[in-house]
């Protein structure tokens, strides 16, 4: 295993972002929720604050672990249409899964990270607690932009070889620990991958800087 947990993939990303260390223009923005814990790590070690990059990802049909794209809280939609046509999905299916997904999402930050999308530092760190198919990274690095991040660095502690390399042309800088090939689930690269409860981001976000 590459990691023992997310804390652990956390305080590695933190020793490679150690530049950053309480930047008075950067901040430290998790991904719903496993994200939110690595990023936690990261501004707890670089005493930045953190904030919430509110995307999801959209599940295929039948298949919900399966990014065919990805949604923010306000309105942008990321969609994978090669995979889209390769699984035959739907557009009324499509829709539905957006419409749903948007609305769960909103309802999300609304009861555990209200207020905490907001405010997008001027350098803009943001963090995942591993990459696939890179549909809720891009949808990260749409809704941080528009919001108005002048610099976006995209730190990661694992994904596939050629996602990587696509990821790395639409982001100031990018940081992942490890690629390797093959690439199967995220989690199997941590020896222990627990489900992230709200009562955890919760507490997270209320001990951040």
């Amino acid at each position: 295993m590459l990691f023992r947990d997310r804390e652990d993939a956390g305080r590695q990303l933190a020793r490679r972002l150690e530049r950053y260390r309480e930047a008075p223009d950067a901040g430290v923005l998790g991904v719903p929720r496993g994200g939110i814990v690595v990023g936690a790590t990261i501004a707890r070690e670089l005493r930045l604050p953190l904030g919430v990059c509110a995307v999801h990802k959209l599940g295929a049909p039948g298949n919900p672990e399966l990014a065919i794209g990805a949604v923010d809280d306000e309105g942008a939609t990321i969609i994978d249409w090669n995979l889209l046509r390769r699984l035959e999905v739907s557009e009324w299916a499509l829709q539905a899964e957006v419409e749903r997904q948007r609305a769960e999402l909103q309802r999300w930050v609304g009861q555990v990270a209200p207020g905490r999308t907001a405010a997008v530092p001027a350098t803009a760190i943001v963090v995942d607690d591993g990459i696939a198919t890179g549909a809720t990274a891009r949808a990260a690095v749409q809704a941080t932009r528009r919001r108005g991040a002048q610099r976006l660095v995209l730190a990661v502690p694992v994904a596939p070889v050629e996602t990587a390399q696509a990821l790395r042309e639409i982001v100031d800088e990018w940081v992942c620990l490890a690629t390797p090939d093959p690439f199967f689930a995220v989690g199997n690269f941590f020896e222990e991958w627990p489900q992230v409860t709200d009562e955890e981001v919760r507490a997270l976000l209320q001990a951040a800087f």
